[in-house]
Parts: C-alpha cells; sequence; structure tokens
C-alpha cells in the first residue's frame, strides 16, 4: 500500500471531462506526434501496441499539454516511467483492437505522492468506465483469471496480478444492465461490489481526468481500433 494515503486522499475528487480543450489542429498533431514515436510494446495477447511520449519527441506539444492540464489540476510532476537511458516518458499512447480490463494506474513506488490521470482521445469510438471504488496499491491488473495470476515474473512498468478487490467492496452483485451494454469483456463475477461513478462516451477533442487510485477499465464498444493518451502525475 501506498505510504502516504492519508494526503493521497486530500487530493481526490470526481473524475470531470473537459469538453473542446484541444481543436482538430492540435489532435491531428498528436497523431503526428503518434506516428513519429517508435513502438514501445505490440502485446498481441491483448492486441494493443503502445507507444511511449518520449521527451525527445514533440517539444512544442509538451508544453501545451502542460499548460491545458496544469490549468485543470494545478501544479503536478510527471510519474510516467523512464526510458532505458533514463530520461522522462511524458505519457502513453494505445492503439487498442481490444478493450482493457480491470485495473488501477497507482504507480511502482509507493512512497509516491500520486495524483491524477488524463486521457485524451485521438479516434472518436470508445468509452472508459470510472468505478466509484478505490484502490492503494501499485498499479494492479484486477482479475480473476488462474493464468494470470499466476504471473510473477513481470518486466519493469507492467502491472502486478491480483484478485484481492474480489470481497474487498462487498458482496453486490454488479448491475446487469451495464454489464451488457458496457462490460461484457470482463466476467461479471470479476466486478463484484463495484459501482460505476463515470461512463467516459470518447470525444476527439475532450480530456478526461481522474484520480489514479480509482478502479477502471475500458467499454466493450469498440469499432475496429482506438486510440488514446494516458499520463500519469504526481505531486
Amino acid at each position: 500500500m501506498h505510504k502516504q494515503i492519508e494526503e493521497i486522499k486530500k487530493n481526490e475528487g470526481k473524475p470531470k471531462i473537459i469538453k473542446n480543450i484541444f481543436n482538430n489542429n492540435e489532435i491531428s498533431k498528436f497523431m503526428e506526434l503518434y506516428n513519429t514515436l517508435p513502438t514501445t510494446v505490440h502485446n498481441k495477447k491483448q492486441n494493443v501496441i503502445k507507444k511511449r511520449w518520449l521527451s525527445d519527441y514533440g517539444k512544442e506539444l509538451e508544453e501545451l499539454f502542460y499548460k491545458r492540464l496544469s490549468d485543470e489540476i494545478g501544479n503536478f510532476k510527471y510519474d510516467n516511467l523512464k526510458s532505458e537511458d533514463g530520461k522522462d516518458i511524458l505519457g502513453l499512447f494505445q492503439e487498442s483492437y481490444n478493450p482493457i480490463g480491470l485495473h488501477i494506474d497507482g504507480g511502482f513506488n509507493l512512497n509516491d505522492l500520486i495524483y491524477k490521470q488524463s486521457l485524451i482521445p485521438l479516434t472518436p469510438v470508445g468509452s472508459t468506465v470510472i468505478f466509484r471504488n478505490r484502490h492503494y496499491g501499485q498499479s494492479t491488473n484486477f482479475t480473476t483469471d488462474k493464468n494470470e495470476l499466476e504471473l510473477k515474473k513481470l518486466n519493469y512498468g507492467q502491472n502486478k496480478r491480483s484478485s484481492e478487490h474480489i470481497g474487498m467492496f462487498g458482496n453486490k452483485p454488479f448491475d446487469q444492465v451495464l454489464h451488457r451494454k458496457y462490460l461484457n469483456h470482463e466476467k461479471i463475477d470479476n466486478l463484484i461490489g463495484l459501482e460505476v461513478e463515470l461512463i467516459y462516451e470518447w470525444e476527439v477533442g475532450s480530456m478526461l481526468i481522474f484520480d489514479r487510485t480509482n478502479l477502471h477499465c475500458s467499454s466493450s464498444i469498440i469499432e475496429g481500433k482506438k486510440i488514446g493518451l494516458t499520463t500519469f502525475t504526481k505531486k
């Protein structure tokens, strides 16, 4: 568990959506940046391509992004791991063909004062489900899949696997209507006790901001593929 839980809680709030924060030209520049960046991971099992926003790329965009995000959340530091040569990574682009499962992005240093994360959709079709439920541990994929839970040898930056969320939030069955509409890629038993806070329908030009302690996942709504930029922050 994080060492500064009480301080983390002081900075928590409800997720928010900022509409029209980026214009079409700025979104085009993010897409150009995405196409320029080298591929970091092509996870064929999850069918997702990940590209790290390396600090050597997109200096003008970096200034623009920092200004827009800091206007919403105040001063922050990036918390996006480091490149092989020790340089900061400003964010993570993900090109997903399948939905991403239930997880938190609590980071990997439990001494950090984790803060907010942001999501910028670069394609129009998709949605993200934010739960009211919170967890104060490191970055974790929550699953009941036995094969996933047996994975112990993880590479730098990989989420641990855990089923500790089961029973942590009570035993109320998850809403079946919401499950059918948005989360049919998840076993409904993996969502026991969870309550939806917000369903963010992707809209190009908008940005979602939420606490890094919120459990969340992609919805099952996807057309071919979707591309988004996620950034993690700390104080």
